[in-house]
């Protein structure tokens, strides 16, 4: 029997694993192991837990009608893995393992101790490529090395293309007689590992959902992104951060659909649609470095030096950042959207990640973690990447300087103020001339029901360029 053992990358359609699972008359089998107490440690959000797992029901509901079992193992950290999966294997007769390859280092060694658990029973393990258009190590340097700057990843990600292409993978044809699926809400064991399984209404799980999503905003907005793509009033994004996380949809069917819809592969800004395809390759370029520098999923920072930088732990700032309560609006609106929603708008998360770590000098590693532990999207490599690029400790060509003004920011991508008076209820009523500066407004009012301005923006400023120019003394 072969097996396979499904992560982050439940999908029936462009799933190599599974696709060469599927080649021959072999009965085939497909696992996926909930470990709770791991995905605690890893600060997994509970909604993204959440939005995984129906996903997870949906897909054994879906290979249920292909013939195909999905089995279903708890275990309480990675550690117990090899262990209990070697058992399955063992239990069911599997010769062959097929999985797609992770990138985290947690992950990376977990999947060394199974390759070696399995081989002592004679199971051969099989390791597939399903999370990039291009898999780490294949875009290299003139040298022969892996890029740590984007630019020229990029055009050399671009150029790679061109020359090997790609495949999309076709999902599986039924292997036999329809088997029945019981649903993770009648399980209890899976109740008691994680409670309540409901998913928020806003993120239906499904690949038809995540392809129905790619289509509408090839159709209506890919053409118009690099112009709305930093308004978060106005729904100028695909929101498909969620699906391509938990692999729902994969990057190269994102790539195809759009040379689909376009009629050619973008290569430079000056074409329609690169700029999104340039989202699609930074994501890339973020998880070729994970695999290059490991040390990345360890909390430390790219540039190593940086490792020096006197950041400030201050809980009741940190707090006052988490809950919304800075008295800038557009971070108080962004971190308020986070806390309600599981998502935040890519254009707030810079701005939030700014504020955090240029204005009130907090670790990036306190903001990276609440992220994770709040996003729905959830993605160590993207996430780790945003934070160091806006922290000034990652790969980044550009100098330590870059610090968002908050207010600039929300006058020049919120003019209205229509994102702020969504989620800062106390300012839903001010007029849209001072809903970036509502502080005298509200006094002129009487009003005490929105916080002053936690720092002064222009001395936080200054002192967080001189953090950075202390290292170079």
């Amino acid at each position: 029997m072969k097996l396979v053992w499904l992560r982050n990358d439940l999908r029936l359609a462009d799933n190599p694993a599974l696709r060469h699972a599927c080649a021959g008359d072999e009965q085939v089998a497909a696992l996926f192991i909930i470990p709770p107490t791991q995905w605690r440690q890893h600060k997994m959000a509970p909604i993204r837990q959440r939005f995984m797992l129906a996903q997870v029901d949906e897909l054994g509901r879906e290979l249920a009608a292909l013939g195909i079992p999905l089995h279903l193992l708890r275990v309480e950290t990675f550690a117990e893995v090899p262990a209990v999966l070697a058992d399955l294997c063992r239990e069911q007769g599997v010769t062959q393992l097929y999985a797609n390859q992770a990138i985290e280092i947690d992950e990376q060694r977990r999947d060394h101790a199974v390759s070696a658990a399995l081989a002592e029973q004679a199971v051969s393990c099989h390791w597939f490529n399903g999370c990039c258009v291009l898999p780490p190590g294949r875009v290299l340097t003139g040298s022969g090395e892996m890029f740590k700057v984007f630019t020229p990843f990029s055009r050399a990600w671009l150029k790679a293309l061109d020359e090997e292409g790609f495949v999309i993978h076709r999902a599986p044809t039924p292997r036999g007689e329809p088997l029945p699926w019981q649903p993770l809400a009648e399980r209890a064991w899976v109740d008691e590992a994680l409670g309540e399984l409901t998913v928020d209404p806003r993120w239906p799980v499904g690949e038809a959902e995540a392809l129905r999503r790619l289509n509408i905003f090839l159709e209506q907005a890919v053409l118009d992104y690099g112009e709305t793509r930093d308004f978060p009033a106005i729904a100028g994004t695909s929101v498909l951060s969620p699906y391509l996380a938990a692999g729902i949809i994969s990057p190269r069917q994102c790539v195809a659909a759009l040379q689909q819809r376009l009629g050619y592969r973008p290569q430079s800004k000056a074409q329609p649609g690169f700029v999104w395809l340039n989202e699609l390759i930074w994501r890339e370029f973020y998880r070729h470095l994970l695999v290059l520098i490991p040390t990345l999923s360890m909390n430390r920072p790219f540039k190593a030096e940086t490792a020096a930088l006197p950041w400030s732990w201050d809980p009741d700032a940190f707090a006052a950042w988490c809950e919304g309560r800075t008295g800038y609006p557009i971070v108080d609106a962004a971190m308020r959207c986070l806390n309600a929603t599981g998502w935040m708008h890519n254009r707030l998360r810079m701005i939030v990640a700014s504020f955090l770590t240029k204005d009130l000098h907090i670790h990036w590693r306190l903001g990276e973690d609440y992220f994770m532990s709040r996003l729905i999207d959830g993605d160590l490599a993207a996430n780790n990447g945003g934070w160091q690029w806006a922290a000034g400790t990652g790969a980044d060509a550009a100098p330590y300087f870059r610090v968002f003004n908050p207010t600039t920011q929300g006058q020049r991508f919120d003019p209205q103020g229509e994102f702020i008076r969504t989620w800062v209820t106390e300012l839903a009523d001010i007029p849209a001339a001072y809903v970036h500066q509502p502080h005298d407004w509200l006094r002129l009012k009487g009003r005490k029901d929105y916080p002053a301005p936690m720092v002064d923006h222009a001395v936080a400023r200054v002192r967080a360029i001189e953090m950075f120019r202390s290292l170079e003394k």
